[in-house]
């Protein structure tokens, strides 16, 4: 890959005519209705601390054994109901893959089976999911998928295990991965931003009286007194309850732009360049960049996980770039762990190689 080509802007997505702009691609994403009509999946309560277990939706094919598994994970306050993660699943399905929707702990109603919270640190969860489905299905291969929060715990964990991930790892791709927590806390907290912030402090806020009630000796509600800021809650609430020293502390220590370089399958990231709140350090592009196995999209526009474009005519395809572009990108993967991502300025879609 030529350097000069390192850190292009693609231009592959084109949003749509009358919603254009990062704040407009983001609320019409979240405000537009959709109906995404997937097959019955089957439930699965999968244990990923002693005692503590995370509810996945898995799709299965009918050889569910060769297939390859997409494993798909929701950003904050989300769960598998989310718009995209349905998205995902509609198009993983129709390219002949098994795929495994996963809620955060906590999330998709899990809130009453463990007195611990969701954080951006837990990849260890994604990877007791990516176990399960190994061990318990003989999956042969499998790819992770997240978007913002989920985005950075998948890259999160690609990173920790480097060359020593399990073998049936083929890839990993992340859409607005909250790489850079610190940064992106405090871009939520700005003024144009503050609708966003407004809404995750809201739902984070009514999950942790909930958990006190569930569990009154555990979580203290009276802690979110004087928090007005998504870097607060997790000073006083997240860091407090998971065992960091304050919120610099976990988002230095859950940040996976620290681990990026030592991703050593081939890797997706996509991220618009006006999405409202997720910022990319300089030097994160860099470290992104400077790993061959990573292929690096930043969109003039989309907003944030939006990326609502022009309709291409294909049945199901409903201008939901990001959903198509990860489910394209994993279509070629190949069977031996030895590959590496090429990109190609000019082509719609990026491709897999095997050197």
């Amino acid at each position: 890959m030529p350097s000069q080509e390192r850190g292009s802007v693609r231009t592959t997505f084109l949003p749509h005519r009358w919603l254009r702009g990062g704040h407009m691609q983001t609320l019409a994403s979240f405000l537009l209705p959709r109906r995404i009509d997937l097959p019955a999946a089957e439930e699965r309560l999968i244990e990923v601390e002693p005692g503590i277990k995370v509810r996945c939706w898995c799709h299965w094919q009918s050889e569910r054994q060769s297939a390859l598994t997409l494993i798909v994970v929701h950003g904050l306050e989300g769960s598998t109901d989310s718009q995209y993660m349905l998205g995902v699943a509609r198009n993983g399905l129709a390219a002949g893959m098994n795929v495994v929707r996963m809620n955060q702990r906590n999330c998709g109603g899990m809130d009453h089976c463990a007195p611990t919270l969701y954080n951006s640190s837990r990849s260890g969860d994604v990877a007791a999911v990516a176990r399960h489905v190994v061990e318990c299905d003989g999956i042969s291969r499998f790819a992770l998928i997240g978007f913002s929060m989920g985005g950075n715990l998948v890259l999160k964990l690609a990173g920790e295990w480097g060359r020593n991930g399990p073998a049936q790892f083929r890839g990993v791709a992340a859409v607005c991965a909250a790489m850079d927590l610190a940064e992106s806390a405090d871009a939520l907290h700005e003024a144009r931003n503050r609708i966003y912030e407004y809404y995750f402090l809201m739902q984070l806020f009514r999950r942790f009286r909930r958990k006190a009630k569930l569990f009154p000796g555990s979580f203290d509600a009276s802690r979110l007194r004087g928090i007005s800021s998504l870097r607060g809650f997790d000073d006083r609430i997240t860091a407090h309850y998971c065992g960091f020293t304050g919120a610099d502390d976990y988002y230095a220590r859950a940040a996976a732009s620290n681990l990026v370089d030592g991703i050593a399958v081939p890797a997706l990231v996509i991220h618009a360049a006006n999405d409202p709140f997720i910022r990319l350090r300089p030097a994160t592009r860099q470290r992104i960049l400077a790993n061959p196995n990573i292929g690096y999209i930043e969109t003039e526009d989309g907003g944030h996980c939006a990326f609502l474009g022009q309709r291409n005519g294909d049945e199901g395809d409903d201008g939901r770039w990001a959903e198509r572009e990860v489910v394209e990108c994993t279509k070629s993967l190949p069977s031996s762990v030895r590959a590496a991502w090429a990109r190609s300025i000019g082509h719609a879609t990026p491709a897999w190689i095997v050197p």
